[in-house]
C-alpha cells in the first residue's frame, strides 16, 4: 500500500495486511511442494502492495533456504524503490545496474535486484555469474523482455508478479512460460475494505474510427496525434477538466509527444497551472516538474507513456485518459495512478476521452483474469471494437448543465426510436432531424431571458448535438465523415435561426 511504501522507503518495516498474509501463505505452499523450476504468475492490482509482499517472501524465503534471490524489474526507478523496500525488510541486497561491471563482493549479499538489459549483457559477456540462484522474482512480468533471461535460471523457482497476467505481446503468451496463476484481492474488494480509493468515471463521446492499430496491437501514435491534436479534441479536454476536475491535482495521458505539448499550451493559454514530461525530459528538469506536481495542490502534468509504472503521488485526485488504448494493461496501470488512498482521500475521479471505459469495462468491475491467463487471443478478439461502441454511446447531459435547462421536463431525444416511428408512418428522414432541432430551440428559449443567453445556451449543447447527428447519420447509414461534419454544422446554423424565430414569438404571446 501507498503509506507502507513511504515507510519501507524511510527503512521501516511495512506491516502486512491480512489478504497479503494470505497471498503470502499460498505462495509458500507453492514453493514448499512444487518443483524448484516451477514457474508461478501472481496477480494483484496496482494499489495492494504487490512490492511489500515479494520483499516479504524474499525474507522468509531467505531464512528457510540456503540460496539466493534475483528480483528483475525492467526500469530503473523499479529497481531503486525496490531496492529501498527490500532494505526495509532487513534484506541485504544489491543493485546491478550498468555501473556494475562485475560482482567480486557478491557473498557479502543474498539478493540481487537487477535491470533485465544489464544483467542480460553483463552475462553474456561472462562478465558476471550468479551462483546459488533458488528464487528469481520478476517485477511487472507482462512485459516480454524477461523471456531473454529465463533461461539462465533453469534449476530456479520463478515467480512472476503483475496486475495484469496479459502478455505485452499477444504472439508470446503468458501460459508459454507460467505454469499457474494466482489471483489476489479483486479491485473492488481492496476499495471496499478501505485499501484503494473509489473511482468515478465519466465517459465522452469520442470518434475513434480515424484511428488506426499497429504492428503491436495498439492504436498508433501517428493516428493518435491527428485525432487528439484537433482543435475539437483540445476544446473537448478542455471543456471536461472545467467540467469535472478544475482545482484538482490532474494527471493527463497522451499518446505522443506532440498531442502532449498541444494540450500544455491550451491549458497554459487558459490559465491552469500545468508542467509536461516525456521520455526526453533531463533527469534534473524531471525531478523539478515533479516536485513542483508534488508541493502544487492544483497541478496539472501532461504527460506520454512515463508515468504508468515507476511513479507514485498519492496526491493525485483526477486521471484524464487523453487518447484510446487496445492495451488493459496499460489502461488499469493508467488509472491506478490515482487509487492510492490517504486519510483525506478516498476517491477520485476518471475522465475517458477514448472510449476505454466502454472497451474494457469500468476500472473497478470483476475481471476473470484466469480465462485472460488461459486463453488471451479469445480475450482479445472478442473487445469490442471502435465502430459498436460508437453505435451504441448514448449522450447523458452533464448534471451542471441539466441545472441550466431547470424548466424543461425532458432534455432527451431518442434518435433511433423517433426515426423507427418516421419510418412506420412512412415519413421522411429529415422530420427526426426537425424534431430534434425543435426540442433544442425551445430548450434554449424557455431557460433564457434574452435572445442572447438562449444562443449561448445553444453554445452548451454541441456535445448533444455531436451525439444525435452521429446517431442520425448512423440511421441514414453509408454516410461519409464529410457529410457528417456538414450535418453538425447545419445543425447548429439552423437552430441559431429557430431560436430566433421562437424568441420573437415568444415576445408576441
Amino acid at each position: 500500500m501507498n503509506s507502507g511504501e513511504i515507510e519501507a522507503e524511510k527503512g521501516q518495516r511495512k506491516e502486512l495486511y491480512g489478504y497479503q498474509k494470505g497471498d503470502i501463505d499460498a505462495i509458500f505452499e507453492r514453493l514448499d511442494n512444487a518443483p524448484q523450476n516451477y514457474h508461478l504468475l501472481y496477480q494483484l492490482p496496482t494499489g495492494g502492495g504487490k512490492t511489500v509482499i515479494f520483499s516479504e517472501i524474499v525474507r522468509r524465503y531467505l531464512e528457510l533456504h540456503e540460496k539466493k534471490v534475483v528480483v528483475l524489474t525492467h526500469r530503473i526507478e523499479l529497481c531503486r524503490q525496490t531496492h529501498k523496500m527490500l532494505s526495509g525488510f532487513d534484506v541485504k541486497n544489491k543493485i546491478i545496474n550498468s555501473n556494475v561491471k562485475d560482482l567480486p563482493d557478491q557473498n557479502e549479499y543474498s539478493c540481487f535486484v537487477a535491470m533485465v538489459e544489464t544483467l542480460k549483457n553483463r552475462i553474456n559477456d561472462s562478465k558476471l555469474h550468479l551462483d546459488n540462484i533458488g528464487l528469481v522474482i520478476i517485477d511487472e512480468a507482462h512485459y516480454n523482455s524477461f523471456r531473454k533471461l529465463l533461461a539462465f535460471f533453469p534449476n530456479s523457482f520463478i515467480l512472476g508478479v503483475t496486475a495484469t497476467p496479459l502478455s505485452s505481446n499477444i504472439r508470446l503468451p503468458m501460459y508459454q512460460n507460467y505454469n499457474e496463476l494466482i489471483t489476489g484481492d479483486t479491485i473492488r474488494s481492496l476499495i471496499d475494505n478501505g485499501y484503494l480509493a473509489r473511482a468515478t468515471t465519466y465517459t465522452y463521446d469520442v470518434g475513434l474510427t480515424s484511428l488506426k492499430v499497429g504492428i503491436n496491437g495498439d492504436y498508433t501514435v501517428k493516428s493518435s496525434e491527428e485525432l487528439y491534436s484537433t482543435m475539437l479534441m483540445q476544446e473537448k479536454l478542455l471543456h471536461a477538466y472545467s467540467e469535472k476536475s478544475l482545482g484538482k491535482k490532474t494527471l493527463i495521458f497522451n499518446n505522443g509527444i506532440n498531442t502532449s505539448l498541444y494540450v500544455y499550451d491550451t491549458f497554459k493559454e487558459a490559465g491552469y497551472p500545468i508542467r509536461h514530461l516525456d521520455n526526453t525530459t533531463g533527469a534534473e528538469e524531471r525531478r523539478d516538474i515533479l516536485n513542483w506536481f508534488r508541493k502544487t495542490p492544483d497541478a496539472i502534468l501532461t504527460s506520454v507513456g512515463i508515468l504508468t509504472t515507476g511513479f507514485d503521488e498519492p496526491t493525485v485526485e483526477s486521471i484524464i485518459l487523453n487518447r484510446a488504448t487496445k492495451s488493459l494493461t496499460l489502461y488499469f496501470q493508467m488509472i491506478g495512478r490515482g487509487s492510492r488512498r490517504l486519510p483525506a482521500k478516498d476517491e477520485f475521479l476518471v475522465i475517458d476521452l477514448g472510449n476505454n471505459a466502454a472497451r474494457f469495462g469500468l476500472w473497478d468491475e470483476p475481471v476473470d483474469w484466469q480465462l485472460i491467463f488461459r486463453s488471451p487471443e479469445w480475450y482479445l478478439e472478442n473487445l469490442r471494437d471502435d465502430a459498436e461502441i460508437e453505435m451504441y454511446f448514448r449522450y447523458q447531459m452533464p448534471a451542471e448543465l441539466r441545472a441550466k435547462f431547470a424548466k424543461t421536463v425532458n432534455v432527451d431525444f431518442d434518435v433511433d426510436e423517433e426515426h423507427r416511428l418516421a419510418m412506420a408512418a412512412n415519413l421522411r428522414s429529415k422530420v427526426v432531424f426537425e424534431k430534434s432541432l425543435e426540442q433544442h430551440a425551445t430548450m434554449c428559449v424557455e431557460n433564457s431571458e434574452t435572445l442572447m443567453q438562449a444562443k449561448q445556451l445553444a453554445k452548451e449543447l454541441d456535445e448533444d448535438i455531436r451525439s444525435r447527428m452521429k446517431r442520425y447519420a448512423s440511421c441514414l447509414s453509408h454516410t461519409s465523415k464529410n457529410y457528417r461534419e456538414w450535418l453538425i454544422d447545419d445543425y447548429k446554423t439552423k437552430l441559431v435561426l429557430l431560436i430566433g424565430k421562437k424568441f420573437r414569438e415568444s415576445l408576441t404571446d
